[in-house]
């Protein structure tokens, strides 16, 4: 029996192709030819989306298996809209610059229907973790 349809398959793989090729025409541009002053301002956050990207491709063969790469966006995303954007929002200090990273990372809620819930709640919540430590018998 299978617990993803193919269809939520092809939705996850849609999503990670989307990730990808979203991560890797906005940034890997400036990964690959970027100034010192970009390098200090900007390099480790560019280095994260990179990554990001890089290890999105890996969704579209193993779509279930990622399934964890798109809650880590979906949380981060999320941090920033409730720690940072809604704080900015409600004291009325949204300038240009925020509201363009607000609407960037706004678009995250179309990934909210696409994630198969029912699999991230019977694997990553209601199914027993890894054991911590090794078994002593002898």
């Amino acid at each position: 029996m299978h617990e993803v349809s193919l269809v939520r398959l092809y939705t996850l793989r849609c999503c990670y192709l989307i990730l990808a090729v979203g991560l890797g025409v906005v940034v890997w541009p400036s990964v690959i030819h970027h100034t010192p002053d970009s390098a200090i301002a900007h390099g480790i956050q560019l280095s994260l989306f990179a990554g990001l990207g890089l290890t999105a491709v890996l969704g579209l063969r193993y779509p279930v298996q990622m399934i964890p790469l798109l809650l880590f966006e979906l949380t981060w995303k999320a941090i920033y809209l409730l720690a940072f954007a809604l704080p900015l929002w409600r004291s009325h200090q949204v300038n240009a610059a925020a509201a363009a990273d607000i609407q960037a990372v706004l678009v995250v809620v179309i990934l909210v229907p696409l994630i198969p819930w029912g699999y991230v709640v019977r694997h990553y919540i209601l199914q027993c973790g890894d054991r911590w430590k090794t078994d002593r018998t002898s």
